[in-house]
């Protein structure tokens, strides 16, 4: 019998997983769910989300079952509030199992590596601390491991397991059956190469200590991980709380009534004053204002709406009081769709697996073969059990990862630290992998490479005018004006004179009286209803205006046009500078704007740009990302608006400007605090100098590892030597990871 799975009779729903370590795991529960007759799974490790379609033949109950079958735990989705407070619960018991490990793992690795703090019965105490460590601070890794066991998986967790198993079982051996328990024994500070039974040896320190680091390195990258829901969250929050909605009264009056705007429905007719935010999407039925629809298509220019121009949810009226009516609520406006392409865009991105884990993947299959190995070959050459499981177990220990704990949480902790001195927030690990492939920046232009903020660029008089009458008497009638290019206009002047009979004509601009003159000042259709038509020169300076993609403002005065003043977004000082330098980091950049073409390309010809796609909406933005992805690009995303979010999420590095919104800035992998296009570069420089010092670490790490794994092998691993060798390998991967302090800024 065929199952139909026609798309109309698939449902979805999103699983929250629990118990995931690295990619691997997530991958296993994708292959379990995808192999129910008609389910189509992704499963994000750095989410913890499953997006799962399923036929009706298939209940949730049965994909609840499936990941508990693959040694996981999943859940339904929640209420929004629910799954915050989840989040907060589930971060606290990794935080303080590593504050506890912490505690009682310092005096155990203090009392094993000095000698003169060696009292009597200090071995004993030693276990006392570091058992709970390695029983319940270390279990996190126990689970893993196990879980990987059963389904024939070796990971950084099962090579963490066996060591810290294998250092606490031969020590608790060495404590009771050995000659380790004995009142008075110490671990001299001697680095000579002996061969031993391993009866008077303990290596409570390396399971303690091993455990502490590593649990260190899971609570920055579970913390890191976590913050991939907060874009959505930052989102959503960004529309209004509540409306006011026009009733109508039994008496025939409509009257304002203030209601939560999720009891809007479609038809309600709503009143959008000055400053507030449109409640939902909408046509305009009464009133002329200007919108400032920056946040979310990326104009920096405000769109002047009148009866019969859609309006979106979430942008501020700038202007007059407006009435409109919903058309679109809930899951079905714009800001609601703009969520689901930032949750799409991050289950869908591919997170890259620690390098660690990849290279686990080979190193703990061979470790485990070489114990097995020497403890067939003492027994076959006859050095006896005891000799022949003494050198067996200590290739296990002297494989525990200690210095490989310390190579990832050190290297980002100092790169992090150096970058928050720079202005730059890098948010985990796995997003320096990324900077090292980039090859393509796309660079949202209005408030990433200009400062998204209306200025007055140019002021032209008419023959025989003065510029300045012109600016001053422009400036003195638009500081009565709400219109942002008004408010623009007006912070050129100082000590402007004193308005009279002020009147603004909606949607085209103002007019009054200015120290006796009749002065008019907006388009130029408003002073050809005064007969005040422009000249030559006016008209040319209009054209050039609108070809650069600014807005030009006519002035007039008693009766003839005397000015234009070009308004419009400024390009920052040092983004052609930053534009040239990441060129010289071998990306290529593109701009990729909301705006306008003709204004895109005057921005991209001042700052180098030579590729440029405008006039996209937010979905378009994501399907420029993906196209360039799909040719082969590896891509970095530069923005700082909610028309970014999605993209930011989308791309292979996501850089959001500080300054921008919230939104940008939780979607993005690295922020921008300073909100400098040069602070980019710095980032990308800093993250890829962070990633070759982890890369350095882990090589080191592991070669300390490869070269004491024959002496282990060959019966001659001294206690004090391993433990030498463990801290000079711990020392040199924290002082390499130091050099990072040493990082010099591209911004003086």
């Amino acid at each position: 019998m065929t199952t139909d799975t026609s798309p109309a009779q698939l449902s979805d729903v999103e699983l929250a997983i629990t118990g995931m370590t690295c990619a691997s795991c997530a991958n296993r529960i994708e292959r379990k769910l995808n192999k129910l007759d008609g389910v189509t799974a992704s499963v994000n490790y750095a989410t913890e989300k499953a997006k799962v379609s399923y036929p009706r033949t298939v209940s949730t109950d049965d994909l609840l079952r499936t990941v508990e079958a693959a040694g996981y735990a999943a859940a339904l989705p929640a209420a929004p509030d629910a799954a915050t407070a989840t989040t907060g619960s589930e971060r606290d018991p990794l935080l303080q199992r590593l504050l506890v490990s912490a505690a009682l793992s310092i005096p155990v690795v203090a009392m094993a590596m000095v000698p003169a703090w060696q009292f009597t019965f200090w071995q004993w105490a030693s276990l006392t601390l570091a058992a709970p460590v390695v029983v319940w601070g270390a279990w996190p890794f126990h689970r893993a491991a196990w879980t990987n066991l059963r389904h024939g998986a070796t990971t950084m967790d099962t090579l963490v397991s066996l060591g810290v198993l294998a250092a606490f079982g031969w020590s608790l051996w060495a404590l009771f059956l050995g000659t380790a328990g004995e009142p008075g024994m110490t671990h001299p500070f001697r680095l000579s190469i002996d061969r031993t039974d391993g009866a008077a040896n303990i290596y409570l320190e390396a399971a303690a200590g091993v455990t502490t680091f590593l649990l260190a390195g899971r609570w920055l990258e579970h913390r890191s991980k976590r913050q991939a829901g907060a874009a959505l969250r930052a989102l959503l929050e960004l529309g209004a709380r509540d409306v006011a909605v026009l009733r109508d009264t039994p008496s025939g009056e409509r009257r304002e009534t203030r209601i939560p705007v999720d009891q809007l429905v479609v038809g309600d007719e709503f009143v959008v004053r000055p400053g507030e935010k449109v409640a939902t999407d909408g046509e305009v039925v009464e009133g002329t204002s200007a919108v400032d629809a920056s946040m979310l298509t990326g104009e920096s220019v405000p769109v002047e709406v009148r009866p019969g121009d859609a309006v979106v949810g979430a942008t501020v009226n700038a202007g007059g009081r407006l009435v409109v009516r919903a058309t679109r609520v809930g899951a079905d406006t714009q800001l609601a769709q703009m969520a689901r392409l930032v949750e799409d865009a991050q289950n869908g991105k591919a997170e890259v697996q620690r390098l660690a884990d990849r290279i686990s993947g080979v190193f703990v299959p061979i470790v485990i073969g070489l114990s097995v190995a020497t403890l067939g070959f003492w027994l076959g050459a006859g050095g006896g059990a005891t000799a022949a499981f003494t050198a067996a177990v200590a290739v296990l220990i002297i494989a525990c990862p200690c210095a490989l704990g310390l190579a990832t949480p050190t290297a980002l902790m100092v790169g992090t630290g150096r970058g928050a001195q720079l202005g730059i927030l890098i948010k985990g690990p796995e997003v320096l992998e990324s900077t090292r492939r980039v090859d393509t920046v796309v660079l949202d232009k209005t408030g990433t490479v200009t400062t998204g903020e209306m200025t007055v660029h140019e002021v032209v008089a008419a023959d025989g005018e003065s510029v300045d009458d012109v600016r001053r008497l422009a400036a003195a009638l638009e500081q009565a004006s709400e219109h942002p290019i008004g408010r623009a206009i007006a912070g050129t002047g100082d000590r402007l004179p004193p308005v009279e009979d002020f009147v603004s004509r909606e949607g085209l601009g103002v007019q009054g009286l200015v120290e006796g003159h009749a002065v008019v000042v907006g388009r130029p259709q408003l002073l050809a209803e005064w007969a005040q038509h422009l000249d030559d020169d006016l008209r040319a300076a209009v054209e050039r205006a609108q070809a650069s993609g600014r807005t030009p403002v006519a002035v007039g005065w008693d009766g003839r046009a005397r000015g234009v003043v070009v308004v419009g977004d400024t390009v920052k000082p040092t983004s052609a500078e930053a534009v040239a330098r990441l060129r010289d980091l071998g990306l290529e950049p593109v701009l990729l704007t909301g705006d306008n073409e003709a204004a895109a390309r005057h921005v991209a010809e001042q700052v180098g740009i030579e590729t440029v796609v405008a006039d996209v909406l937010p979905a378009d933005k994501v399907a420029e990302v993906q196209r360039l992805q799909a040719a082969g690009k590896v891509v970095a995303m530069v923005g700082d608006g909610v028309n970014d979010a999605a993209a930011l999420a989308q791309a292979d590095l996501g850089l959001a400007m500080g300054t921008g919104t919230d939104v940008a800035i939780e979607a993005g992998d690295l922020t921008l605090v300073r909100g400098d296009l040069l602070v980019a570069v710095d980032a990308i420089r800093l993250a890829r100098r962070t990633l070759s010092t982890i890369k350095g670490n882990l090589f080191w790490a592991f070669s300390y590892n490869v070269a004491a794994l024959p002496l282990a092998a060959a019966g001659l691993l001294n206690p004090m030597l391993a433990g030498a060798a463990m801290a000079f390998s711990s020392v040199f991967v924290v002082t390499n990871s130091l050099r990072l302090r040493g990082f010099r800024s591209s911004v003086a």
